[in-house]
């Protein structure tokens, strides 16, 4: 993910070093998910992650190269389980049912929210100017749709008139949507609605006889 230069890891870190960086990333995204990045201090993730303030500071000199590198570093964790052998690329009807099931059955998906959702929805409230890292892994998430949509396309499973891009934004929003009523509601039905009515759309697209 393209991100700016202070929210890269360095170069010449240690093993030691990188585990270090990891674990102060770990605990600013959970301290940022929880109480929001104007309530998380310096204090309080160096106590969290076990470090002292030279350490941070090491790490992380501004407040933006922090946030930035959370970003990356959730975006990461979300792409890289979408990328999997899991859902097999979303080449088929099959494959986004299951991805939608997962979500489904998770029984905590409605306590804990979509990790990057819910940190664009904090990052995006403040001054900090990481705007162009949020919308980027968004667009990468996006894009994880779009080319299976466009593979399945090529495949004949959708027909010639499905619009790859306008699906997998669907897809995506349903998904987002869906999980943040589900989180006020504190019921899964939001989310699961949401994606069995846009996987439905998506299947009005299905040739007559998929390979799906």
């Amino acid at each position: 993910m393209k991100a700016k230069t202070d929210a890269r890891v360095p170069q010449k870190l240690t093993g030691k070093g990188q585990a270090t960086r990891a674990r102060i990333l770990e605990h600013a995204a959970e301290l940022i998910y929880t109480q929001g990045v104007h309530a998380t201090n310096n204090e309080q993730l160096r106590h969290a992650a076990g470090i002292s303030g030279s350490q941070l500071n090491h790490y992380f000199p501004t407040k933006e190269s922090l946030v930035l590198a959370v970003i990356e570093w959730q975006a990461e964790h979300v792409l890289t389980f979408h990328r999997g052998e899991r859902f097999t690329h979303f080449e088929s009807l099959d494959s986004l049912r299951e991805w939608a099931g997962f979500y489904i059955a998770y029984e905590r998906s409605y306590q804990e929210g979509c990790t990057l959702g819910s940190l664009a929805s904090e990052i995006i409230k403040t001054d900090l100017d990481v705007r162009t890292e949020l919308a980027n892994a968004f667009e990468q998430w996006r894009d994880i749709f779009r080319d299976g949509l466009e593979r399945m396309r090529t495949l004949g499973r959708l027909s010639a008139d499905a619009d790859p891009t306008r699906l997998a934004h669907l897809l995506l929003s349903a998904f987002q949507g869906g999980m943040l009523l589900a989180q006020v509601a504190r019921d899964i039905t939001p989310l699961r609605d949401a994606l069995q009515a846009a996987i439905d759309h998506v299947q009005t697209f299905a040739t007559p006889d998929p390979k799906s």
